[in-house]
């Protein structure tokens, strides 16, 4: 098997809402988008991140259609988590959980989307 690409879709109330937030806060592209869809893109991102609105009827399985995006981390390592930090607070993002550092030598911190979706920030130290 060769895989060409990868990424990542989450089911959110607001795909809008949270593709302006990406591009706003974190450099994402909008690779595509239609009606209830976005695809976003950054080129030292390994995946393209798609956001689908919650309940779309061309989602499969429809099943899970109407689920919305809870449970999951948007994890994105950096290599200077301090600058990071401080840059997404002088752009007035509300910081979720602050700087942590974990014993195994993650430091991270996370803040949140308009669709509460985590977005994690990590550092390897």
């Amino acid at each position: 098997m060769q895989v060409t690409d990868s990424a990542v879709s989450l089911n959110v109330t607001d795909p809008e809402g949270s593709a302006d937030f990406m591009r706003a806060h974190f450099g994402f592209d909008t690779a595509m988008s239609a009606d209830g869809f976005v695809s976003l893109h950054r080129p030292d991102v390994g995946f393209h991140l798609i956001y689908l609105r919650t309940g779309l009827p061309t989602f499969k399985p429809a099943a899970i259609a109407g689920r919305h995006a809870d449970g999951l981390l948007l994890a994105l390592v950096v290599s200077d988590i301090d600058a990071e930090y401080e840059r997404l607070k002088r752009e007035g993002v509300a910081i979720t959980t602050p700087i942590e550092t974990e014993e195994w030598g993650e430091r991270y911190f996370q803040v949140s989307d308009p669709n509460g979706v985590v977005v994690q920030l990590v550092q390897w130290v």
